[in-house]
């Protein structure tokens, strides 16, 4: 369940897809994220007491500039935690996990290192003068809740939710080519916006109209064959291809289980 105080603070952000496919993701509430920013502040400052004690010798001999040196230690670890966490984490950061927020781009893929680097470059304009005002005020008057960092970054925030796999996926009736280590090994070469697409459009089929169910998978099929350098068998719709590749994709110990985190809370429309 979502605060009542955070929901009402809550938009969506859709982004429409070659296809005419429209994914609508939730948008993190001012809330949320400030909840989120004081725990990852915490850790911060933890951090920093940590490197300032391993240097306290050093700063004990050179009282002058004890200081400097901390202020420069606390902004060195604050850019490192957040552009490495939401690097390695796909736009999260401990306390974005712990909230389930999630940065993305406003394609609705992940980001990399260029654009978690441009979001918390500019972290120290958005905290002026105090507790991220500007950052705030930026963000209650943008459309897609974003403070200067995200707009120059072109990231936004949003919510994300954990889905069960549906039993499809667990049971294609194509256990001959799920056995295939060829077949296997192709399926998990595909890039992690690839994959990220076909589980998406396989947890979230039935919230399609038809039409853009039929056209969505459809274009992923056609897309898989190539991919895969490989024919898809005559006897399988484009829909069932896709669930086919997004079953060897799934952990056969997990087929009925919870994925571990899901891409951020989205739901498609024609």
């Amino acid at each position: 369940m979502t605060p009542a105080s955070d929901t009402l603070l809550d938009s969506s952000h859709t982004v429409l897809t070659p296809e005419y496919v429209e994914f609508r993701f939730t948008l993190a509430g001012i809330y949320s994220r400030f909840l989120a920013w004081l725990l990852d502040s915490i850790l911060v400052m933890m951090g920093t007491g940590v490197v300032l004690a391993i240097l306290n010798i050093a700063m004990m001999a050179f009282p002058g500039f004890a200081s400097a040196l901390s202020l420069v230690i606390y902004f060195l670890v604050d850019w490192g935690y957040g552009i490495g966490l939401e690097t390695a984490w796909s736009g999260q950061t401990v306390g974005k996990r712990v909230m389930s927020l999630r940065v993305i781009q406003e394609s609705g893929v992940r980001i990399g290192f260029y654009h978690a680097a441009l979001r918390n470059l500019v972290r120290p304009v958005d905290r002026l003068p105090l507790f991220y005002l500007v950052g705030g005020i930026t963000a209650l008057v943008s459309r897609s809740h974003q403070r200067l960092g995200d707009m120059l970054a072109g990231t936004i925030v949003v919510r994300e939710r954990r889905l069960k796999v549906p039993s499809a996926l667990g049971t294609t009736g194509e256990e001959g080519l799920l056995a295939d280590p060829l077949f296997v090994a192709r399926v998990k070469k595909l890039s992690t916006e690839e994959r990220e697409v076909i589980l998406s459009a396989a947890l979230r089929r039935e919230e399609l109209r038809m039409e853009a169910r039929l056209q969505l998978f459809s274009a992923l099929g056609a897309r898989l064959q190539e991919a895969l350098a490989m024919e898809k068998p005559a006897h399988l719709s484009d829909e069932k291809w896709t669930l086919l590749v997004a079953a060897a994709l799934v952990p056969p110990q997990n087929a009925r289980a919870k994925l571990p985190r899901s891409r951020p809370r989205a739901s498609l429309s024609a």
